[in-house]
């Protein structure tokens, strides 16, 4: 090395980048050319110097541009490693060059002589472009690098923040079906075939240029250019409906505004019928005068004859609301009814007419010619304009014969109550080609709107009237609304056929624009293009009716919820612990507690049923055995006879009374059981609102009901075999049929103490204790008895009836102690004291019987004792419980379940009968339920149609 021989040492070679941006920054000057032939020994310094730094720093973090070079050139380069280390570590895109093996001489300051050698100034050359594309690649690749590190180190962790993207976020494609969807979407091919055909618009809005530029005198071109594209748009609406139909999107369309704003009204008309409420919504009404054109003006804008017509004759007699929506096929169908008009075929037009006829007459009672029960009809098509129409009954000025009295009053009323609402659209329909000055609903309209803020006025008939009218400015006055008082919105000319009623609806179009394209009143401009045709008379209506919809509809929900807002204040200060449960709920609810306790009724135990029905039959039957069978037959004298009378009696009893009277036992008997159920209370949980209900479903189902009518024959059977027994098995039925007997005549007893002492009035001690005193009849009467009772004192056996000459001498002992008796009063009294000594002998007897049973069984042979009587009540008493296990399964096995089932059937019938449940569920709480129940669903309905 020359610094090694003492020279001095030369400066330190610059770092890489920096002889870099020397060697290129070398001009054309001659120091530059003397520094540009030492550009080998410069380069192959770098290279040494750059040599010794390939083992300190991995080859990842090279710039990607050096990275990049490195590995194309020399993937397996191997540099030697140098003497001396540096501390200099830097890395430049020239360490790629090829090395090769050179000696530097002595650098020796001072001048030195300039060679020419030109191939050095070449490479030089060469050598300093490539410089310059290497350094530019490497500078920029660097400075981009650390740009990018630079915004990198500025942009925040945002990991700590991962918690607020809610974890379904980056779990969502586990419960969406991503690919599912991707694949229901329609492909390219088919959104193709739904695009317009953009060649036929181009062609449109060209024509419509050239209209623009023509002038005013090509007003007939331009409406023809817009029928085209209408009947273009109308064809492609319709494909695009038929593709939704198909189901090319698989997704279930919802109903459209209309529809669902038409069902709005059908639930308030329906309310405003049954709970006299009233909404505000539009509606357009179309009146007029009759055969003025209405039905035809709305056939025209529904593009479909569906009305019935005649020559003359009110065919509207009832009002009918027309819901014109969109589809993809021109159909009608009614609101109560799944069957669909096809309105393309003349089949289904008439059944279509035919089908209104007979609900409008359905709708109008007798006597009567109109009806203001309205007929809801959906009619949808492609091209329709969405509105809702009602049509009205024509306004008459005459009752003409067949018609009712009160026809054109009701005819108003009708037309009034429709056209006061403030939110409907009147379109009043004029015959063009009468007197204007015979109008008779054009009064009528100024009365309901006289500012015209909401009326339409259409002139129909327009043909004729330009036909008729000798002058045409006439017609303009009409048109202009300077003719008639009343003001209006709009004014609209139309054309409605010839007046031929098999005229189709295109051939009236066609026929309409025909007319108003050779028109005078166009022509001279008497007429404006928009006024004219039908079409534009139904879009003027449309946007019409559409803006008093958004107008309105907010407003009248806002009304319907603060009417709720109060009745459900005053329901929570009233009733804070029940339910709002209206009447046909309440209904349910009383409903289904009546089935319960007719559940219950056959729950009764066989137990219970046999008690009460062996009780009650007694209690029927008690008087006639006692009176009819037993006094006459223990009047005889012997036991033969007393057998014999019993048994006559008691086959004549079971033969035409006995049976009868056990089944009215037993039908009363269910009939008390079910009304004790019914109406017994049951505790905190009853609810006297169902009282008066279940009192009406009581009656009406006992009334259907009827026992089986050969019950009676195989009741008369058991009955007649039962008294026919006369043999007691054992003790314990005797014993049951003595107690039996002392039950019966101790109760015949009591009620015959009773008798005699209201007969006689009070005895002594009530007269001296409570005051009460005799009248003289009751004097009369104890006298009477005293009289008689000393005659059964002397004859204990006396006969039951008294001899003419006993009763002689009881009224001869009354006389002389100054009491005048009639023969009558004689005989009354003894039938009651008579009654009480026999009762007290029976009773006696029966006593006697006690211990009978021995002799009984030997036929009461060698003995004086004779208790035919006993067994007379023991047959009495069997027949009894016979009879009444008999009618117990009657009940159970075939009568409770037949009640039942007569039950259900009034409950079905009171539910379909609205009257006969606003009668027996009445009261505050069940009008203020139904109350919220109406406003309720008003505002449900109206959110639910609000887009």
């Amino acid at each position: 090395m020359s610094w090694s021989r003492g020279l001095p040492p030369p400066p330190p070679p610059p770092p890489p980048d920096l002889a870099l941006a020397r060697f290129l920054s070398l001009g054309g000057s001659v120091g530059a050319r003397r520094k540009l032939r030492s550009a080998p020994e410069v380069c192959h310094s770098l290279v040494k110097r750059s040599s010794g730094v390939q083992g300190t720093l991995p080859l990842q973090k090279l710039h990607l541009v050096s990275r990049s070079i490195y590995h194309s050139h020399h993937p397996t380069l191997k540099l030697q490693r140098p003497q001396f280390r540096t501390s200099f570590h830097q890395f430049s895109s020239l360490t790629n060059l090829p090395l090769r093996k050179l000696k530097l001489s002595p650098i020796k300051y001072g001048y030195q002589p300039r060679r020419n050698f030109w191939p050095a100034r070449l490479a030089a050359r060469l050598l300093k472009l490539r410089y310059l594309i290497l350094g530019s690649a490497v500078g920029g690749g660097y400075t981009a690098k650390k740009t990018f590190d630079q915004w990198k180190d500025m942009i925040p962790d945002l990991s700590d923040y991962k918690w607020i993207v809610p974890d379904i976020v980056w779990e969502i494609d586990e419960y969406i079906d991503l690919e599912k969807i991707r694949k229901a979407l329609p492909n390219s091919e088919d959104l193709a075939k739904l695009a317009p055909d953009f060649d036929k618009i181009v062609e449109s809005l060209s024509l419509l240029k050239d209209f623009f530029t023509t002038g005013k005198e090509d007003s007939l071109k331009y409406q023809r250019i817009l029928e085209r594209l209408e009947k273009e748009n109308k064809e492609l609406r319709k494909l695009v409906l038929q593709k939704d139909d198909k189901g090319i999107h698989h997704r279930k369309l919802k109903k459209s505004l209309i529809d669902m704003y038409s069902e709005v009204l059908d639930v308030l008309s329906d309310y405003d019928a049954s709970y006299n409420t009233q909404d505000h919504l539009p509606r357009v009404v179309v009146v007029g005068d009759q055969s003025a054109g209405k039905t035809s003006v709305l056939e025209m804008i529904a593009q479909a004859r569906i009305f019935p017509r005649g020559s003359g004759e009110m065919m509207t007699r009832s009002p009918v609301k027309v819901t014109l929506s969109e589809g993809p096929h021109h159909v009608a169908l009614f609101k109560d009814s799944s069957r669909e008009f096809d309105l393309t075929k003349e089949e289904d037009l008439a059944a279509l007419r035919h089908e209104i006829e007979l609900r409008m007459r359905k709708n109008v009672k007798e006597g009567c010619t109109v009806s203001p029960e309205t007929i809801s009809l959906n009619v949808k098509g492609p091209g329709l304009q969405r509105m809702v129409l009602v049509d009205l009954p024509g306004v008459i000025n005459t009752v003409t014969s067949g018609m009712a009295p009160d026809t054109k009053e009701t005819i108003f009323s009708i037309s009034k109550a429709y056209m006061q609402n403030p939110n409907a659209i009147i379109l009043c329909i004029q015959d063009g080609s009468v007197d204007a000055e015979r109008s008779i609903v054009t009064d009528l309209v100024s009365q309901m709107d006289p500012h015209g803020r909401r009326t339409i006025f259409v002139l129909t008939k327009v043909d004729l009237a330009e036909k008729n009218v000798a002058s045409p400015s006439r017609i303009q006055q009409i048109i202009e609304g300077k003719l008639f008082p009343m003001k209006a919105l709009g004014y609209f000319a139309v054309v409605t056929g010839k007046g031929n009623s098999s005229e189709s609806i295109e051939a009236i179009r066609e026929y309409e624009e025909e007319f108003f394209q050779n028109s005078k009143l166009l022509k001279t401009s008497m007429l404006k293009a928009h006024q004219v045709t039908t079409r534009n008379l139904s879009l003027a209506v449309s946007d019409c009716f559409w803006k008093m919809v958004r107008e309105s509809v907010e407003q009248q929900a806002d009304s319907f919820k603060a009417t709720r807002f109060n009745l459900e204040t005053e329901w929570k200060n009233n009733y804070p612990r029940l339910r709002e449960l209206d009447r046909n709920e309440l209904f349910e609810k009383a409903k289904n507690e009546i089935l319960d306790e007719v559940i219950s009724l056959s729950q009764v135990t066989p137990k219970h049923w046999e008690e009460i029905l062996q009780q009650s039959l007694w209690e029927r039957v008690s008087t006639h055995v006692i009176e009819n069978i037993y006094l006459p037959a223990a009047q005889t004298m012997n036991s033969g006879t007393f057998n014999t009378t019993v048994d006559i009696k008691l086959k004549q009893w079971t033969d035409k009374q006995l049976p009868n009277k056990a089944v009215e036992v037993a039908w009363e008997t269910l009939q008390e059981e079910f009304s004790r159920f019914m109406t017994e209370p049951k505790g905190k949980e009853h609810d006297d609102i169902f009282d008066k209900l279940k009192e009406a479903v009581k009656e009406e189902s006992i009334k259907r009901h009827k026992w089986n009518d050969f019950a009676e024959d195989s009741l008369r059977v058991i009955q007649h075999n039962a008294l026919e027994d006369r043999s007691i098995s054992d003790k314990q039925q005797w014993d049951a049929a003595i107690y039996f007997m002392e039950e019966a005549l101790q109760a015949r007893l009591k009620d015959t103490e009773n008798a005699i002492e209201n007969m006689v009035g009070p005895d002594w001690k009530k007269r001296w204790l409570y005051w009460k005193n005799r009248t003289q009849e009751q004097f009369v009467h104890n006298e009477t008895k005293s009289e008689l009772e000393k005659m059964l004192k002397c004859n204990e056996e006396h006969p039951a009836y008294l001899a003419s000459d006993e009763i002689t001498t009881v009224r001869k002992n009354l006389e002389s102690r100054g009491v005048e008796v009639d023969p009558s009063l004689i005989k009354d009294t003894w039938h009651q004291v008579y009654r009480r000594h026999f009762l007290k002998t029976a009773l006696n007897h029966c006593n006697l019987c006690r211990r009978g049973f021995y002799y009984y069984q030997r036929h009461f042979v060698d003995s004086e004792l004779e208790c035919n009587d006993v067994v007379l009540f023991w047959r009495i008493q069997r027949m009894l419980a016979i009879t009444a296990n008999t009618l117990r399964q009657q009940l159970t096995n075939t009568e409770v379940r037949r009640l039942e089932k007569n039950v259900k059937e009034v409950l079905e019938d009171f539910a379909e009968d609205s009257e006969k449940k606003v009668k027996l569920l009445t009261g505050k709480r069940v009008q203020l339920a139904e109350d919220l129940k109406v406003q309720h669903r008003n505002q449900a309905s109206l959110e639910r149609w609000t887009p």
